[in-house]
């Protein structure tokens, strides 16, 4: 049995060195930011709930080679709004580690100051997207940025920060072996399996997404979890759509053996990989 098709992912916590710091880079590339406490922020779009929480730790590491985030992908509403954000981006010369056209999506990477890796993309409507049963074909090809920044040419709007509707699209992940990890998402969470890319990443989706989480070995197989307390993922959460899905997900975990523990309404678990999850009702 599948988790419900109305589940995705909602919302991530990430440990930082510095806040301020923190605050200005996302600020930047326009988050809706408001401080919580002295060492905490929740960012957003305009209008909408948080859905990135930053917690400082002044001092704090980011290991390299350990499990944890590979990148945390931020989901455009259409083409034109990821067309002015590349624009302003560039004008405000943001570094970027890549771009990539999946054919399910367009895609733009870059890092926050401490190296924690960040997607900003927009999908192609699902009519265009090529599927053989559950899985859904995804690729790596070269960025048209061309064509992207001829849309941003001429588009009326000018740029005022991550627009409406914006929202965390999916989380990817770094893990220590695929295959505890696709028994964990895939056969415990109830994930479709939507796409392999050979032994090294496994992606795995609701309700026909092309993937809401994905994993990779790419920091090494074996690769350890971070100290606690490092730079990077603190959990991430999936949001299933009312309790009568909450509880089924509880009973997958029981019957799988996978621990858990109840906080409030939310179910607290980890992947084998020790990345931590939270799943929660809709409000």
């Amino acid at each position: 049995m599948s988790i419900a098709p109305e589940s995705r992912v909602t919302s991530l916590s990430l440990t930082i060195s510095d806040l301020g710091r923190s605050l200005a880079f996302y600020t930047s590339i326009g988050f809706e930011a408001a401080p919580t406490g002295a060492n905490h922020a929740a960012l957003g779009s305009p209008g909408g709930k948080p859905f990135l929480y930053l917690e400082a730790r002044p001092g704090a590491l980011h290991p390299r080679g350990v499990t944890g985030l590979f990148h945390f992908a931020v989901l455009h509403p259409d083409r034109a709004a990821l067309a002015r954000a590349l624009r302003h981006m560039v004008e405000a010369r943001i570094r970027f580690t890549g771009f990539a056209d999946h054919r399910v999506s367009e895609a733009l990477y870059f890092s926050d100051p401490d190296r924690n890796g960040i997607e900003y993309y927009r999908d192609r409507p699902r009519d265009q997207w090529t599927r053989n049963g559950d899985r859904v074909k995804m690729v790596t090809d070269p960025l048209d940025l061309d064509s992207l920044l001829a849309e941003a040419a001429d588009s009326p709007a000018t740029w005022q920060g991550l627009e409406p509707g914006t929202r965390l699209g999916h989380m990817h992940l770094q893990v220590a072996h695929i295959r505890p990890a696709e028994h964990f998402y895939h056969d415990v969470l109830g994930f479709d399996l939507t796409a392999r890319f050979g032994s090294q990443a496994s992606f795995y989706a609701a309700g026909g997404y092309h993937h809401h989480i994905a994993t990779n070995t790419w920091a090494g197989v074996g690769a350890p979890p971070p100290p606690e307390g490092s730079i990077g993922l603190d959990e991430f959460t999936i949001e299933v759509p009312n309790d009568a899905a909450l509880r089924s997900v509880a009973e997958r975990l029981t019957n799988h053996g996978a621990a858990y523990r109840q906080d409030g309404r939310d179910l607290l678990t980890e992947d084998p990989s020790r990345n931590r999850v939270r799943i929660s009702p809709a409000a």
